[in-house]
């Protein structure tokens, strides 16, 4: 298997930010680490060994980004504003910077091909990939979000001022009325998973929430309550991630 590692300096965060590559060709993969975690979480979890049969097949090129969330979502120290704009860098950072190299090397490693973009997260993995494919459809045509939350309840509480209101899906979603943002998640494929066992009750509040959401909003869903057993952990997150993957490729 081809791994890459890369530190690149982002001007929107005017820090050096790192991430890795797995594979050489394929359907290009964005994967989020899970709250405070690093770029590299996604391998030390067990997760690329899991999906290494469609990586080292071509199928599947992998991209494990990193996160800032002690300076966004669980800053001890700053305030609701500064924490919201920092993501807003963040955010920058993702769509202006990774993203656009992710797509120009995808189109090298697969003979010229344009593709859409998979992604995807555990846990605070899972709201980072539903939140940028919900602000941003144009970048991808799938999405595999795994014991999420998709609010920003849990961050900030009731407050929903300035740039948080844009970052909470079950918040936005329900006035967004723009055709083609709907078109998008109607031809892509949203998959949303989570376990009914220890420390999924949040995850699955908001997961049934986003349900009826997607359904009122008349958007194709694949939403899925694995069994009491299924715990919020790495070792349910990687039977589910092979599981879904394999269904998308």
């Amino acid at each position: 298997m081809r791994i890459s590692y890369h530190k690149e300096y982002s001007s929107f965060l005017n820090r050096e930010m790192e991430y890795k590559i797995y594979g050489h060709a394929g359907k290009p993969m964005l994967v989020f680490p899970t709250s405070l975690g690093r770029f590299y979480q996604f391998e030390d979890s067990g997760m690329i060994e899991t999906l290494h049969e469609f990586i080292d097949a071509g199928k599947l090129q992998i991209w494990a980004c990193d996160s800032i969330d002690g300076e966004t979502f669980f800053s001890a120290h700053w305030n609701r504003e500064e924490r919201i704009n920092r993501h807003e860098q963040y955010d920058k950072y993702i769509t202006r910077e990774l993203i656009p190299g992710i797509l120009h090397q995808s189109k090298g490693n697969n003979g010229g091909a344009e593709q859409k973009i998979l992604i995807s997260g555990c846990s605070m993995g899972a709201y980072y990939s539903a939140n940028f494919f919900f602000r941003y459809p144009h970048f991808f045509d799938t999405l595999i979000a795994l014991s999420g939350v998709y609010s920003t309840q849990y961050f900030f509480g009731d407050h929903l001022d300035g740039n948080i209101y844009y970052n909470s899906p079950l918040h936005y979603l329900p006035q967004l009325e723009d055709a083609g943002y709907l078109n998008q998640y109607r031809n892509s494929r949203i998959i949303v998973c989570c376990g009914q066992g220890a420390f999924e009750d949040e995850m699955l509040h908001e997961t049934r929430l986003l349900q009826e959401l997607l359904m009122y909003k008349q958007i194709p869903a694949r939403i899925e309550y694995w069994g009491h057993d299924a715990d919020h952990d790495w070792p349910w997150w990687n039977k589910q991630i092979h599981y879904y993957v394999e269904s998308c490729l």
